[in-house]
């Protein structure tokens, strides 16, 4: 039997119609998951913005007012892709409404906030997800596999970055995500959020690291509100000031032993979108690269037919999801694809009414030690990440 589940979208810029669009895919790539996405309501500030949604997505309504998306009766959940600023109020009020939530990462501002969030949420007994959408890359979940399965050993290494050049251009314009006040942090919510979760889902928790910070670009032209994305360039008009930072470092040590060092920056030149990583045990190493996301590179020291150095592994139907999207090795997934599975694992689980991951148990995880690189920021020196 087949259940529909009702979905309201709140911010319907460039990440809300990802997720929206993602929703409509659901039935075509997951042919037997047993749901069916209503596309019910969508919300933005900006009404040309709202009613464009609804024409193309196919909402079945829209409104400017977020919350008669929670109000609305036949939404069973509320998916959230506003900016930071405005995730604590809209997740408190979906929780307290009942409502099933989605939102994007960082889940608020701040630490502080994320916390919240969780606890609000945990409260009301809704199920929730976080937009990690790297970790369901088949290939990274592949390499879960393999390090569960023990064919890594111990693990004694991890480099994990996230370089995404975005802002390398000093004339990109000052979004929000470049503002304290509403995005709160700045690379280190934007970018390292992702590499912490991507560090501890493959190499378990942090246990202290000692962090540090910079900020490159301290000034933008200012944006047209409604029009763009953060990736949007302008060479005229007034600047603003950029209240957070560009770049992010740490130096961890995680709770089984291994060390690792993590990165993020927004205004790098080079890398385009390098969300990676390199993990080490006693046994072997595998390195994996966003930019190159459906290759792996494998090395198993106990591979005696093998050549040394890594082998080159392409994903394929016998990896996680693969088989969903094309039926030869080979041909590739891409970003919306990935989101695409998250999407289709949180709506399972609302079917099968038990959490899964990455819920906001696992953004509080990461607010966690997002939190003690803050620490670091201002003692310089190392700060134990806060147990749960």
């Amino acid at each position: 039997m087949t259940r529909t589940i009702g979905i309201g979208v709140i911010g319907m810029g460039w990440m809300g119609t990802v997720h929206s669009r993602s929703y409509r895919q659901i039935p075509i790539r997951f042919q037997d998951c047993g749901v069916r996405p209503r596309l019910v309501i969508c919300a933005d500030e900006v009404d040309d913005r709202a009613r464009e949604a609804q024409t193309f997505l196919g909402f079945e309504r829209y409104t400017t007012d977020w919350r008669q998306v929670i109000a609305d009766p036949e939404v069973e959940l509320v998916n959230i892709t506003a900016p930071n600023s405005m995730h604590l109020e809209i997740a408190t009020a979906a929780a307290e409404a009942g409502k099933h939530i989605f939102c994007e990462k960082p889940v608020g501002r701040n630490p502080q906030e994320t916390a919240a969030i969780e606890d609000v949420a945990r409260r009301a007994g809704v199920l929730t997800c976080v937009g990690y959408n790297y970790r369901w890359a088949p290939l990274v979940q592949h390499t879960r596999q393999l390090i569960e399965e023990g064919h890594l050993g111990d693990l004694t290494h991890y480099r994990g970055r996230f370089f995404a050049g975005y802002a390398s251009n000093p004339y990109a314009v000052l979004s929000w995500r470049f503002q304290r006040e509403v995005a709160g942090l700045g690379t280190l919510g934007d970018l390292m959020s992702h590499v912490v979760d991507m560090a501890q889902m493959i190499a378990g928790p942090i246990k202290r690291l000692v962090g540090n910070r910079e900020t490159f670009v301290s000034e933008r032209p200012l944006a047209t509100p409604g029009e763009g994305t953060h990736f949007s360039v302008r060479t005229d008009g007034p600047t603003g000031e950029v209240t957070n930072e560009d770049y992010v470092g740490a130096l961890v040590q995680f709770s089984n032993g291994a060390h690792g060092i993590l990165e993020g920056c927004r205004v790098i030149n080079g890398p385009e979108c390098e969300m990676a990583f390199e993990v080490h045990g006693t046994l072997g190493a595998i390195k994996w690269d966003f930019e190159r996301m459906n290759e792996l590179h494998l090395f198993l020291s106990d591979d005696d037919a093998g050549p040394n150095g890594y082998t080159r592994i392409v994903s394929g139907p016998e990896h996680p999801f693969h088989a969903h999207f094309n039926p030869g090795p080979g041909v590739g997934l891409g970003y919306e694809d990935l989101k695409m599975i998250e999407s289709y694992q949180f709506l399972k689980s609302i079917r099968d009414g038990g959490q899964g991951e990455p819920a906001f148990r696992e953004a509080l995880a990461v607010a966690k030690v997002l939190g003690a690189i803050e620490r670091s920021w201002e003692t310089e020196r190392w700060e134990e990440v806060q147990a749960s």
